[in-house]
């Protein structure tokens, strides 16, 4: 009788709850929108278009151990002070996250997550933005390590720092 073990004598990590475990079970598109409030006119503009991006993101619970993360990113462009177009896109998806301490839940949650959702962002984007009429955007790669080191180097501001600054 053969005996059913992983290669090297390595432990199987699913068999093992107690080990850190990540799935992704589901990615979808929560909401769109693409508006050109100045259509037609502003295709006859010849102004040097001006892009600007904003971005945020949440976690909701589900359960103990699954999470859903929306990733929302705006796109506004404006040619001479009138928007060309706007476009909003919130990405979403399902992750169970089990055996992680607090602290690296909330990374994880903060930075692999957004990693995962932000390529369906960019196509969604790029194809809403061609599809109006525009030249493609291409979103740049966004450091969500970086953006979740800042949130929490401003969260871990003691208070007492703050009063300096208003003397």
């Amino acid at each position: 009788m053969a005996e059913n073990s992983p290669a090297n004598g390595a432990a199987n990590p699913a068999a093992d709850p107690s080990q850190p475990q990540l799935n992704l079970q589901k990615i979808y598109t929560k909401d769109i929108s693409f508006e050109v409030p100045d259509a037609p006119k502003v295709f006859q503009l010849q102004g040097q278009p001006g892009v600007e991006l904003n971005l945020s993101q949440r976690v909701n619970t589900l359960s103990e151990t699954v999470f859903e993360v929306v990733l929302s990113v705006t796109v506004t462009c404006k040619i001479e002070e009138k928007t060309a177009y706007l476009a909003e896109v919130h990405q979403a998806g399902i992750f169970g996250v089990a055996g992680f301490d607090q602290a690296s839940q909330e990374n994880v949650l903060g930075t692999y997550c957004p990693n995962v959702l932000f390529p369906y962002v960019r196509q969604i984007v790029s194809d809403l933005v061609q599809g109006g009429g525009f030249p493609p955007l291409y979103l740049q790669p966004i450091n969500f390590d970086a953006i979740y080191a800042e949130q929490m180097r401003r969260r871990n501001e003691t208070p007492a720092e703050s009063p300096a600054l208003n003397s």
